[in-house]
């Protein structure tokens, strides 16, 4: 469900981007040849603003109009950056639910088990955990940063064989999607200096 929320989100934001990109490309291509007398000499050679549009915008209530309109536009672009930078992790995982009560854990320390666990693998520099989808049926992200020197198979077994059943285990789940990434280091930089 989460998922399919961020797929609208996502087809959303790319429809209304490429709505205000082609009217903004035919606003200005119009406007490049209305002012290169393409469609014309007369348009090219009139005022770009009547004297009727001019007596409007004279009135003393135009700068206040014009102020409330930027504050809305901004409002909605700073709330459309705010969304941008919503994830979906979740806040709770929910072990059992019954009409008494529910058993839950809190989403960080279910991640925070899991990173601190992985990370003490030999040759694991670094793990990143996300819960994400839902709290009765959460999926995995682990973002595994590794020395350049790992052995990546090993590492993978040790990930999939104790880091994920303690994961399963702990939630009490038959399974869990999991999406894993693994990046290695940058070999340090030793540059040899000649003493002279």
């Amino acid at each position: 469900m989460a998922r399919d929320r961020c797929r609208r989100s996502a087809r959303g934001n790319r429809l209304g981007l490429v709505i205000v990109g082609m009217v903004l490309l035919a606003v200005g291509a119009a406007a490049l040849a209305a002012g290169q007398g393409l469609f014309g000499p007369g348009i090219a050679r009139t005022p770009l603003l009547s004297d009727g549009v001019n007596a409007v915008l004279a009135q003393p209530w135009v700068p206040y109009v014009t102020v409330a309109v930027a504050f809305v536009a901004g409002f909605l672009a700073l709330r459309w950056l705010m969304v941008q930078g919503m994830n979906d992790t979740v806040g709770r995982l929910y072990l059992e639910r019954h009409d008494e009560g529910n058993v839950e854990m809190s989403e960080s320390a279910a991640r925070g088990a899991l990173e601190q666990e992985v990370a003490e693998y030999p040759g694991v520099r670094r793990a990143r955990a996300r819960l994400t989808e839902s709290g009765d049926a959460p999926h995995l992200r682990l973002a595994l940063t590794l020395d350049e020197d790992a052995d990546v198979t090993r590492v993978w077994h040790r990930v999939r064989e104790e880091g994920l059943a303690n994961l399963r285990s702990a939630l009490e789940l038959e399974h869990v999607p999991a999406v894993i990434r693994m990046s290695m280091t940058a070999p340090a930089k030793n540059p040899r200096r000649s003493l002279a």
